[in-house]
């Protein structure tokens, strides 16, 4: 990243993780090295993300990665584009679906409710204050309930922070992401 600062001292639960990470995926993301010059920012970015990516929800892990890529396209982050992308290639054992998603989600073949879903968060990340009644009742009709949108609303939201923070301060992703699932 373009910013000099220094790693803080990781604490013992955020030791923790990142060896998971090692451990799970063979190297740490360089979104939490970037946060990881304050335990406070990095252990809320942590639970945050885990939560919302993670957690059981209505949505498939799938589906929250493929939110997370739309979005990300729209705003041109370089970093989620290339980290939520691989993600897609993995989760969906599809690298090409990977590459429409991350190019342009509108070309890939999806579900009904994924379209729904992905049309949502893009209206999310370009013009939230438009949002209207029937955009909600939209999902409703392609089988969300009223958790799953507020989850991916989450979602996208969360991925609209987290790219302009990258985009802020020119965080590049992790070369084995490039490698992974092609």
């Amino acid at each position: 990243m373009a910013l000099g600062l220094a790693r803080a001292q990781l604490s013992p639960s955020m030791a923790a993780y990142f060896d998971k990470c090692v451990e799970k995926i063979g190297f740490v993301p360089n979104v939490l090295s970037a946060y990881a010059h304050d335990m406070a920012k990095l252990e809320a970015f942590v639970a945050f993300y885990n939560d919302l990516m993670l957690a059981p929800c209505g949505l498939s892990k799938l589906e929250r990665e493929m939110i997370a890529v739309a979005v990300s396209s729209e705003n041109r982050c370089f970093y989620c584009l290339t980290a939520h992308g691989a993600a897609v290639r993995v989760l969906s054992g599809d690298p090409v679906l990977g590459e429409m998603m991350v190019m342009n989600y509108r070309v890939a073949e999806l579900a009904p409710r994924q379209r729904a879903m992905l049309d949502f968060a893009v209206k999310v990340t370009r013009s939230s204050h438009t949002i209207e009644e029937a955009d909600r009742q939209g999902l409703r009709d392609a089988g969300f309930s009223d958790r799953d949108i507020w989850d991916i609303a989450a979602v996208a939201s969360f991925f609209n922070m987290s790219n302009r923070m990258a985009s802020a301060i020119d965080m590049r992703p992790n070369a084995e992401y490039h490698r992974q699932a092609r």
